[in-house]
């Protein structure tokens, strides 16, 4: 017997990085095999096994916004690659800015870069075949973008949202009404049908959140 599903055009892996976990994201074009890398944060050796392991060609590193476990060895990693960082909004210069300090605090290693795109509500990103539109999702830090594939109802939404959860806004340039704006204006028209990775945690669905999320879910918001 033959499995006659056709192939998906995009594919995703999730490497966890970090001591806090994060989720490096590995996505890719199944036509061209060119991969993007969401957010690898730290732990360079376990990102380079999982691309080595998923037999893609990584072409570019996208960011979802400046915090350390997110983005703290984006730039060496690019250096080491050769390849460009698109992402977060420039808002997010000041947590780039201070990777060094941060790194130190949370015992990670840090190293400040220069994107070689920042991105903006309304842009898109392409990884091979595949564009991505991007939404600019402040709250958790002021420059926080989000990535959606439309045609495979896939986002990868950093930490703006989590399976029963929201990104944190106790730190510096935090706003919980932004986040709570972003969430329900930007990801909610999407529709309930898209599944996303979050910064942290298990996979899940925008309409799972919004029945059972306690801060954003519709009974939460009602």
């Amino acid at each position: 017997m033959t499995d006659n599903k056709p192939t998906p055009p995009m594919k995703a892996a999730i490497l966890p990085v970090t001591p806090l976990q994060q989720n490096c994201s590995l996505i890719w074009c199944t036509a061209t095999n060119k991969a993007a890398l969401i957010d690898p944060g730290g732990d360079l050796a376990k990102v380079r096994s999982g691309v080595a392991k998923a037999g893609v060609e990584v072409e570019k590193i996208l960011l979802t916004h400046g915090h350390i476990d997110h983005c703290g060895e984006a730039g060496l990693l690019a250096k080491e690659l050769g390849v460009p960082i698109e992402g977060p909004h420039e808002a997010d210069r000041f947590w780039i800015s201070r990777l060094d300090e941060d790194g130190a605090r949370y015992g990670i290693r840090g190293a400040v870069f220069e994107p070689d795109r920042w991105l903006v509500e309304g842009d898109t990103v392409t990884v091979g075949d595949l564009t991505l539109d991007v939404l600019h999702c402040p709250g958790h830090t002021p420059g926080h973008v989000v990535f959606v594939h439309r045609p495979s109802r896939f986002a990868i939404v950093g930490d703006v949202l989590f399976q029963g959860s929201i990104g944190r806004t106790d730190f510096p340039l935090g706003d919980h009404a932004a986040l709570i704006d972003a969430i329900t204006t930007k990801l909610w028209p999407l529709g309930d049908d898209i599944t996303f990775i979050p910064g942290h945690g298990p996979v899940s669905t925008f309409g799972q959140e919004r029945r059972t999320n306690p801060f954003v879910g519709d009974h939460a918001l009602a």
